[in-house]
């Protein structure tokens, strides 16, 4: 019995670590890159501004909590903004806490599942939800690529913006593509030689459940569409200004000089370059990203003292924040599965 709790234990301290390593990093890195002038202007920079971005976080949640209200469209049975506050909060905290963000998909199946809803099901509202953040990020980046070609605006790494937009058109063109010809790929010959007449058709039902709850969604009103996509657009619009808010505190009376498009994109490369960070949250990758990025608008000192400030908000509030309900729901939702599984039958 000790021995199998050991590779556990040993499990959850390596969490730990990683963790306490994901925490104390940004900060470590951030002053190493910035010196005694970055410690410098994080301490002048305004408490009523650095309010304001904590309240725009917890608006976010908010947003998001209405968004998962009307994607599950009263399928989880009773689920008030508070319930879905808390399953925001719960997975917004396990995807914050592990590397590449895999833990927020697999607390958000956990805490549905608790609802009745099965893994096939739960991954396709996941989908569509991903699917909406993914299309606002083409639009913008189409959006602000078309305006660097009309108008005057010259941004830097612009091969790299095209780049961005090209893979999420792909991403989105494949996933539209798969999920429209999947009834015919699961009849394919590659696929019926592999991998067992049983678990084949148990992994085909999964998939094409998960592809009519998918469907059923997509087919909800268009009000509630639009109401959807636009909780989407202004989660998305607020949770990225935090950066220029950052940025214009830093800057004090040269706040103007920050460009709210440039730190938008800023954020858009620097999270999707942190989806290689084997730290959670992206750690080191995001903060040199972004203080890479920002060099073209502020000093060194001033771009380390910013990038500290944006992910305080922007990532240790999630953790300080979600950390107690991830504890909480999750931590009851395991107990639960184990008292059931060691009840004799």
């Amino acid at each position: 019995m000790a021995e199998g709790r050991r590779p556990t234990r040993l499990g959850v301290r390596a969490g730990w670590l990683a963790l306490a390593l994901a925490v104390v990093a940004p900060l470590l890195l951030s002053w190493w890159l910035g010196g005694q002038g970055a410690l410098a202007a994080i301490g002048d920079f305004p408490v009523s501004l650095l309010a304001l971005m904590a309240c725009i976080a917890v608006l976010c949640w908010n947003l998001n909590a209405a968004r998962w209200r009307l994607l599950l469209a009263g399928r989880a049975g009773r689920l008030g903004q508070r319930g879905a506050l808390v399953i925001e909060m719960a997975a917004k905290f396990a995807l914050c806490a592990t590397p590449a963000g895999t833990g927020g998909a697999a607390t958000f199946l956990l805490l549905l599942g608790r609802r009745g809803f099965s893994p096939a099901r739960a991954s396709a509202i996941y989908l569509v939800d991903q699917c909406c953040d993914m299309l606002f990020f083409a639009l913008m980046l189409a959006l602000l690529v078309a305006t660097t070609l009309v108008g005057a605006i010259d941004w830097p790494h612009r091969t790299l913006i095209g780049a961005a937009l090209l893979g999420l058109g792909l991403v989105l063109l494949g996933l539209g593509l798969t999920l429209a010809w999947l009834p015919r790929l699961l009849r394919r010959r590659p696929w019926s030689a592999w991998p067992g007449p049983e678990r084949r058709r148990r992994i085909a039902r999964q998939l094409l459940s998960g592809r009519r709850t998918l469907i059923t969604t997509l087919r909800l009103p268009p009000a509630v569409l639009a109401a959807i996509f636009g909780l989407c657009c202004l989660h998305w619009l607020l949770r990225y200004s935090l950066l220029y808010l950052a940025v214009a505190g830093i800057l004090g009376q040269d706040g103007a000089l920050a460009d709210w498009a440039w730190t938008f994109l800023v954020q858009m490369l620097a999270m999707a370059a942190s989806q290689f960070s084997v730290l959670p949250g992206g750690a080191g990758t995001a903060e040199l990203s972004v203080g890479a990025l920002l060099l073209p608008l502020m000093e060194h000192d001033q771009a380390a003292a910013a990038v500290v400030v944006w992910r305080l908000v922007s990532y240790h509030l999630y953790l300080l924040a979600g950390g107690p309900v991830f504890l909480a729901v999750v931590g009851t939702a395991l107990r639960g599965e184990r008292s059931t599984a060691r009840r004799p039958a």
